[in-house]
């Protein structure tokens, strides 16, 4: 059968993105038990193909329902217990609320902020190490709010030469699947993520990857885990299980939408993950030219070399706001995202190029059309590039 899915308005939303026929068609598979033989090898692929992707041999998948959000969960009720010292390095919105999650637990957080477009400094990071014991570090590879890109394998080298003891963990849910991550060279403990960005499937799935010496950590705690669905000595059972062909129960896993990652999965790990790397790093260098040679506008990171290759956050010029240009590229069947860190929410917007909008330039051409379409909606706003 040869499906088709319905058109639609381009969404170049820095998440949920678009997905191909073949993994909307797999997300709806028919209903079959979470505990048959089919199901079990599609899930059981999926784990393998997630350490693929993450360039990791010795890491723990474990992938359940849920958002992103869970993800940080998982994180602070498994890694820490309350009283601990973390350190959230904070590029933007998502650092600030990674910070909130692991306060839930009782957990006391620094957080090392950046400049509005900035990250932290190698040397930053370093005298912050310097200051106290901390229990984890956790490092947002693209915060979606500001499109900067950080570096966590400068972070793990850092943390391996000040504090080796404490546990890196990465907040991928921007950057699995569009950035560079080769969690066992870097060290990485834990790195997390969701379903919907550059991974390329609906939203719904949480899935996180931890070390071993992650694992032992929660192993080797003196206090329970502070929740029931979220703990890891739940879930290692399980994904071990399924991995093994043995499928054992917890709670229902997302079949249909594990189904979808599954092939997913099974197009992103059919190339070397560094073509997919590639890809999305030329496309995002095609776009930001645009942006700034062709539109003479600035983007929020403050240097090309912490830019994100999923996502572009652009600046408005002045006497232009989200009003002026939003609406009319939905008008045209273009979705975009405003924007959302809270010291410059009115003065910019974030374009997403992930998944099949990178690497298929081939049939489906979309940041053509977003480009057409931008040229057009800043021409109708009384927009002209004062440089050109």
């Amino acid at each position: 059968m040869t499906f088709h899915q319905v058109d639609h308005p381009l969404l170049v939303i820095p998440g949920s993105i678009e997905v191909s026929d073949d993994v909307l068609f797999a997300n709806a598979s028919p209903s079959q038990s979470h505990m048959s033989k089919s199901f079990t090898e599609t899930f059981g692929a999926a784990i393998k193909m997630f350490r693929q992707v993450l360039v990791t041999e010795r890491g723990q998948p474990i992938i359940t329902a849920g958002s992103g959000t869970l993800g940080w969960d998982m994180i602070a009720c498994n890694l820490t217990e309350p009283g601990d010292e973390v350190l959230v390095l904070h590029s933007g919105y998502f650092g600030q609320s990674f910070a909130d999650c692991f306060e839930t637990y009782g957990v006391k957080v620094t957080q090392l902020k950046a400049p509005v477009g900035q990250c932290p400094s190698r040397e930053q990071l370093a005298e912050a190490l310097k200051s106290k014991k901390y229990k984890i570090i956790t490092v947002t590879h693209v915060d979606t709010s500001t499109g900067v890109l950080s570096n966590p394998q400068i972070v793990a080298e850092v943390v391996r030469e000040v504090s080796p003891d404490t546990l890196v963990a990465l907040d991928g849910v921007c950057s699995v699947g569009s950035e560079e991550i080769r969690m066992d060279e870097w060290g990485l403990d834990v790195v997390m993520c969701a379903s919907q960005k550059g991974l390329g499937v609906p939203p719904g799935l949480c899935l996180v990857c931890a070390s071993e010496r992650a694992i032992k950590a929660v192993e080797t705690r003196k206090t329970k885990i502070n929740s029931y669905f979220a703990s890891w000595l739940n879930w290692l059972p399980i994904m071990r299980g399924y991995e093994q062909g043995k499928p054992l129960y917890f709670a229902t896993p997302p079949v249909q939408l594990i189904c979808a990652l599954n092939v997913s999965l099974k197009a992103i790990t059919s190339k070397p993950i560094e073509e997919r790397w590639t890809k999305h790093k030329q496309a995002s260098t095609d776009f930001k030219q645009f942006i700034t040679n062709e539109l003479g506008l600035k983007q929020v990171p403050q240097d090309p070399s912490i830019a994100a290759n999923g996502m572009t956050a652009i600046y408005f010029p002045d006497g232009i706001s989200a009003p002026d240009i939003i609406p009319r590229l939905v008008e045209r069947g273009i979705i975009v995202a405003g924007g959302l860190h809270k010291d410059i929410k009115d003065k910019y917007f974030r374009v997403g190029h992930m998944g099949i909008t990178a690497t298929d330039t081939e049939t489906r051409h979309d940041l053509e059309k977003v480009k057409e379409a931008l040229r057009n909606v800043f021409k109708d706003a009384g927009y002209t590039n004062p440089t050109a």
